[in-house]
């Protein structure tokens, strides 16, 4: 698998849940969005928001987040927009049921701040819009679930 995405051997996918069940397909999906064509990455970012973001945040969420922001910083990933507006979804998102997911998932959004700055100054117009737009959500981010009472 080479050093991008390395650190997905170490996660426990077969343990943590998403929208549709185990999250054991969450490696596989973030591989074709590594090394995907176009039409597969796609294909693979849009099952993986399904999963992890589209209606809830989940412990597999948590997990996956770190991935993203890999992603989202190597150049050679065609889906790089997709993956920054996938991780500004995360941070919008919530698990009414699982505030410790929803907290835990929101930092590590926040955690790749210094990526996100990184990539506004990216070579690629769309990548520096999608970055900018996802600085503005991380510098305004403010959950009643991540704010201390």
């Amino acid at each position: 698998m080479g050093t991008i995405l390395g650190d997905m051997r170490h996660v426990r996918w077969h343990e943590l849940r998403h929208a549709q069940g185990s999250a054991s397909q969450v490696p596989g999906m973030l591989s074709r969005i590594a090394w995907g064509d176009s039409e597969s990455a796609e294909d693979a970012l849009s099952d993986l928001g399904r999963w992890i973001a589209a209606m809830a945040v989940f412990d597999a969420t948590v997990a996956t987040v770190p991935f993203l922001w890999e992603l989202a910083a190597m150049e050679t990933v065609k889906e790089r927009v997709g993956v920054l507006g996938l991780l500004g979804t995360i941070l919008a998102g919530a698990h009414a049921h699982q505030p410790g997911w929803t907290r835990d998932a929101h930092l590590a959004v926040l955690a790749g701040r210094t990526t996100a700055e990184r990539l506004a100054g990216d070579s690629d117009p769309a990548v520096r819009a999608a970055a900018g737009e996802l600085l503005a959500s991380l510098g305004g981010h403010a959950c009643a679930t991540c704010s201390p009472h």
